[in-house]
Order: structure tokens, then sequence, then C-alpha cells
């Protein structure tokens, strides 16, 4: 009994951009203003290259009366829930640090994903302060998935001979209990 943290980490997978578009959808989506002029920079083409990508998955569930703590599990990016969706007041919002290589990430992009209990589906972007942290806004009988991204160059600058970038996305998903009045 207690919260229960289900953590998942993928291998790679890797997909390769036929359409420029695609691309600059992708990073300006994701916030990687740099990210075009890097890959211009590198004399990187703007079709057939490929970006290699891992997830970083982790789900907090309730066993019983849900008491108990997230915890650090040294993935290379993560979502770390300071506050307990189960059982912690939640007025002021759910408090999450976004980490990479066990660092905050001062400044990051956070999508947080809201699933009403009728089935519609709610996103709104956040951003990390200077510490790291986010306070999302949550509701009683919502469920949540919470998604940051590092985009970064391989050490490749050859498409022939493999990804010229990769990604490695973070995710959290956790449900709020009804309140008790519902």
């Amino acid at each position: 009994e207690g919260l229960m943290v289900v953590v998942h980490e993928t291998t790679d997978s890797t997909l390769t951009y036929k359409d420029w578009a695609k691309f600059k959808k992708f990073v300006a989506h994701k916030d990687f203003d740099s990210a075009l002029e890097d890959h211009k920079a590198r004399g990187l083409p703007e079709t057939g290259f490929a970006e290699s990508y891992r997830r970083h998955a982790k789900s907090l569930i309730a066993v019983g009366d849900g008491q108990g703590s997230d915890q650090v599990t040294g993935m290379e990016t993560e979502i770390f829930a300071r506050t307990n969706p189960y059982t912690d007041d939640l007025s002021s919002g759910m408090v999450v640090d976004i980490l990479y290589q066990s660092q905050p990430r001062p400044d990051a992009q956070v999508e947080l994903f809201e699933k009403a209990p009728d089935g519609t589906v709610e996103v709104t972007l956040h951003r990390t302060d200077a510490n790291g942290r986010a306070t999302l806004p949550v509701k009683p009988g919502h469920e949540y998935l919470v998604d940051a991204v590092i985009l970064r160059a391989t050490d490749n600058d050859d498409p022939e001979a493999g990804p010229v970038w990769h990604s490695a996305w973070a995710s959290l998903t956790f449900m709020v209990p009804p309140s008790k009045d519902d």
C-alpha cells in the first residue's frame, strides 16, 4: 500500500525526416529555437537526415491510501514530482522538477496534457523557474501527462552514417482523485 512509482526507459528508436517543414514544426513546438540554425551551421541537408529518440517514462499510481513520495531514479532525463497527487493539497498546483543528467533544467518548456472525466483533452505549456521547478495547475478527477524534451546534436555530422540529432523525452503520468464533494 502506498505510492507506486513505475519507471520505463525505452531503447533508442529512429525517425528519418523527409520533409524540412516537419522538423521545423517539431523544433518550434518543443522550443528548440537554435536547432534550425545549428542544423544549417553543421552543413546538414534539409531532408534525409535522422533523429534518434528515447523515452524516459514515469507513472505515479496510488495503491490503497497512496501515501508516499516520488523518487529520483537517475534516468538521463526525468520529471520528479515534489507533491503527491493522491494525498497532498493541490490547490496551489502540482510541483515538479525537470531534470537532465540529475541536474535541474532551468527555463525548460513543460507540456501538460489534461484529460477531463468526459474525455476531452486540453494541452497547456509551462516553464520551469531558475531551479528547474514548475507548478502545474491540476483539477480533481482529471488525468495528466507531463512532458519535457531535450534535443541535442549527436557527434555525427554525416546523415549517411546515422542520426544527427537525439531527443530524450521525459514524461510523468498521474491522476488527481475526485474531491470528496464530487
